[in-house]
């Protein structure tokens, strides 16, 4: 039996990452040609044969929702051209803070795009970093979820910080400080938040002892920064001796490159999930997560175990 064939392709936008995701994965992105009509209709064509073959469909679905429907329009064409299975990685999966109903009236985002994934033809999900684990129930086809505590564990280890403290930003990230802290034996503290509105941190108390600490907050996203900047500026009030934050998903929207350059924040490190614009910020450090995902993807394809690639 002949050994089954793989082939990557790649989103407009996710370009950059998707390359490198290909280079460490040994194979060259296939072929797209976008056509283009006047009014901003787009058709990806593939380019190339995949019948009978493993296709990778890579990019991420962040604003706008051309990027979702690109993803779509890609998944359609790979399963119309008799690809044997279609394993679509979106590294950072949009829609997913609307992963439940939490008033009257409002739609579940996350839902409605893994049910729009799985309708178009997909028959694998690999992403990162879920803003909420629950979205992975929210498939009935295999989704593989990788932690970006692969790669910020060895960055942090590499700083060699002494009193190092984990924090966490708001309440629901409490799990994800309290795994850090215990991999890297260190303690754990809780910025407790209270908002009125997305975006708007009304106030903000300090769960926990940061004297003379150095502090790494961590977080899934960060998106106008005002969480992690107003966290950063009560624990320096709170005695800490350093502030970092990590995030899987550098959004940086609204005024996010001018509050973290503002900030009390010592360093924001992120990785490359989402492009993040150069010379914005002297504070900004993008890690990669191309090695991961290529690392993942050849043990999908050889059917190996992916267990020892989650650290936390």
């Amino acid at each position: 039996m002949a050994e089954q064939l793989s082939y990557l392709f790649s989103t407009r936008t996710s370009k950059e990452l998707a390359e490198k995701i290909a280079g460490f994965y040994g194979q060259s992105l296939g072929k797209i040609n976008f056509q283009e009509f006047s009014d901003g209709e787009f058709e990806p064509v593939l380019d190339q044969s995949v019948r009978g073959g493993r296709v990778f469909l890579i990019g991420s679905t962040f604003p706008p929702a051309d990027n979702l429907l690109e993803m779509l329009l890609m998944i359609d064409a790979a399963k119309r051209a008799s690809a044997k299975s279609i394993t679509v990685v979106i590294p950072y999966y949009g829609l997913a803070r609307q992963d439940r109903k939490d008033k009257p009236r409002a739609p579940i985002g996350a839902k409605l795009v893994a049910n729009l994934l799985t309708a178009a033809g997909a028959t694998r999900i690999m992403t990162m970093d879920l803003h909420a684990d629950q979205i992975q129930g929210f498939f009935e086809i295999p989704v593989d979820h990788l932690y970006a505590s692969t790669i910020f564990v060895d960055y942090i280890t590499s700083l060699d910080l002494k009193s190092l403290t984990i924090a966490s930003p708001d309440m629901g990230g409490a799990k994800r400080a309290k795994n850090y802290a215990g991999h890297l034996g260190a303690e754990v503290v809780i910025a407790y938040k209270e908002r009125k509105k997305a975006n708007v941190v009304e106030e903000m108390f300090l769960i926990g002892d940061v004297k003379d600490r150095n502090v790494i907050l961590i977080d899934d996203m960060i998106d106008t920064a005002g969480t992690l900047c107003k966290a950063a500026e009560i624990l320096m009030k709170n005695g800490a001796k350093s502030v970092r934050a990590m995030a899987t998903h550098g959004v940086f929207s609204g005024k996010a490159y001018e509050n973290i350059e503002k900030s009390e924040l010592l360093e924001v490190i992120v990785t490359d999930t989402i492009p993040v614009k150069e010379g914005m910020s002297s504070k900004i450090k993008v890690l990669s997560s191309a090695a991961l995902f290529a690392d993942v993807m050849k043990m999908v394809h050889e059917h190996q175990s992916i267990s020892d690639k989650f650290i936390i």
